[in-house]
């Protein structure tokens, strides 16, 4: 058992919804991990979404993030995720190398099979296949970034191996936390999840804890442990007026997860922040949410997003402040510390 208080890793996480035009969505985001690098955050992710303005209206995270690479300097940036089966793998991997080497070498890569079902048809490809498409496309990725032949001697230039050891598998399920381990690569746990039929009262620990048990028990005992918890935080100075964002934005939300399979008790505003997982309020307040949440001492990075309270820009920055001021200090992060190796002990 390692300490639990050692020093975390701290991470931004936008999926660009504010209610604006694409262009100043953009802006925003990126005016966000330039403040998120000021107050001392040690990532940046985005999120890759096709078509839908709602889900997240960034189809192009590489593109994007090439962009705020020449804005910051230090912040890891990465991708949370890039859907795979609906990419050119060799294609990606391109984008990819080219981006880590003009970044100074700050890519974090995450990868995962989602994706809307007319995403999928859109693409030409059928929902249903999409696991065997994403270990094909995943398994040329791989071999593209790491400068194997590809076919014949035609081999990926500029190779970029070395993004393989900064790799990150998402997934909802204990499966998803094997294969991840399996891999040395890193474990990406989702900010809520649809609980089982069976067990509708489960906490997000409850299902996480399993899928991070899988995970370890195959990961091979040389390679240091990669873990990001993404949570929904929104913080501010004001209950009343983090409360009223959250009642509008989680009552938003709500439609599409229940889409997703989430079950909802009420409309009530406290229903919805525990059936989505929220932490909202003042500082007092997530911090009391926050100390329940028992899968964050055994993670290594602790990422956190606005969504779905999606606040104005300018709270988001405020709570961006608050986050790196009053909050992560109490999780185990600290701001002198720069904790950018990935070499962390956690929890097992």
């Amino acid at each position: 058992m390692s300490d639990p208080t050692l020093p975390k890793r701290l991470g931004f996480f936008t999926r660009l919804l504010d209610d604006t035009s694409a262009g100043e969505r953009y802006h925003n985001a990126a005016t966000q991990i330039v403040h998120a690098e000021a107050n001392g955050f040690d990532s940046a992710w985005v999120a890759q979404h096709h078509f839908h303005r709602d889900e997240g209206g960034l189809p192009s995270p590489l593109v994007f993030l090439s962009y705020v690479a020449s804005r910051t300097t230090r912040i890891r940036l990465g991708t949370g995720i890039i859907t795979l089966p609906l990419e050119n793998a060799i294609r990606a991997a391109e984008d990819a190398a080219v981006l880590d080497l003009l970044s100074g070498g700050r890519l974090e890569l995450g990868t995962g099979s989602g994706g809307t079902p007319d995403s999928f048809t859109a693409f030409g490809y059928d929902v249903k296949d999409k696991a065997a498409i994403y270990e094909r496309h995943l398994a040329t990725f791989r071999t593209a970034l790491s400068g194997s032949p590809i076919v014949g001697d035609v081999k990926l230039y500029p190779a970029a191996p070395h993004l393989l050891e900064r790799f990150w598998q998402a997934t909802f399920s204990v499966a998803g936390g094997i294969r991840a381990g399996k891999a040395g690569d890193g474990l990406m746990l989702s900010r809520t999840q649809p609980r089982p039929a069976e067990n509708p009262k489960a906490t997000l620990p409850d299902l996480q804890h399993p899928i991070i048990d899988g995970y370890f028990a195959h990961l091979p005992r040389e390679i240091a442990p990669r873990i990001v918890a993404s949570r929904t935080l929104f913080v501010a100075d004001n209950r009343e007026e983090a409360r009223r964002y959250a009642a509008f934005g989680l009552k938003k939300a709500a439609i599409g997860l229940a889409k997703g399979g989430h079950r909802f008790e009420s409309d009530d505003l406290d229903d919805l922040i525990a059936a989505t997982d929220t932490h909202v309020g003042t500082v007092d307040d997530v911090l009391e949410s926050l100390h329940r949440d028992t899968t964050l001492p055994r993670v290594t990075d602790i990422v956190f997003q606005v969504h779905s309270v999606d606040p104005p820009h300018e709270l988001v920055l405020r709570s961006i402040e608050l986050i790196a001021e009053k909050v992560a200090p109490s999780l185990g992060w600290s701001k002198a510390d720069k904790p950018h190796s990935p070499r962390l002990s956690v929890v097992r």
